[in-house]
């Protein structure tokens, strides 16, 4: 139900699992096992985790922006830190590397090699990114998200 704003945090540098097959009961297993906070809209998962005393935020809004408020107003009342790293996938979570037009253009659509000249490389899926429409878009919510959530 989240997996969108799964996306998006990993791409601002959250280390984010997408849990989208599997029971509740899986999910909260995982969740407590791995020490992990679970984001959900569900209010009665949410009732669930904080019963078994595992960290949950309730996120709300139907925009990314709205999600995104909802999170970090969320982690602050529960003093739950969000921390960023450098950028992830978004589709993996595995660390990206900056890399040259030149390694790029066997793999991707001539006019894409062409049209931009910074590209990042996914270390663990062989994903390739590089700074096109989706990315300003994206700016856009980071700097959203950097206004709501300033360093400590």
């Amino acid at each position: 139900m989240l997996g969108t704003l799964a996306r998006k945090l990993r791409a601002f540098g959250l280390d984010t699992v997408y849990f989208g097959a599997g029971s509740d009961e899986d999910l909260l297993k995982l969740a407590k096992g791995a020490g992990r906070v679970i984001l959900t809209s569900d209010r009665l998962l949410a009732a669930r985790a904080a019963s078994k005393e595992i960290p949950t935020l309730l996120i709300r809004g139907r925009t990314d922006g709205a999600r995104i408020s909802s999170l970090l107003e969320g982690a602050r009342s529960s003093g739950i830190a969000v921390e960023r790293g450098p950028p992830l996938c978004s589709v993996c979570g595995g660390a990206l590397s900056k890399v040259n037009r030149a390694d790029v253009t066997p793999f991707l659509p001539l006019r894409v090699v062409q049209r931009h000249r910074i590209f990042f490389h996914c270390e663990s899926c062989g994903r390739y990114y590089w700074k096109g429409g989706h990315w300003k878009k994206l700016s856009g919510l980071e700097r959203a998200f950097r206004h709501r959530n300033p360093p400590r």
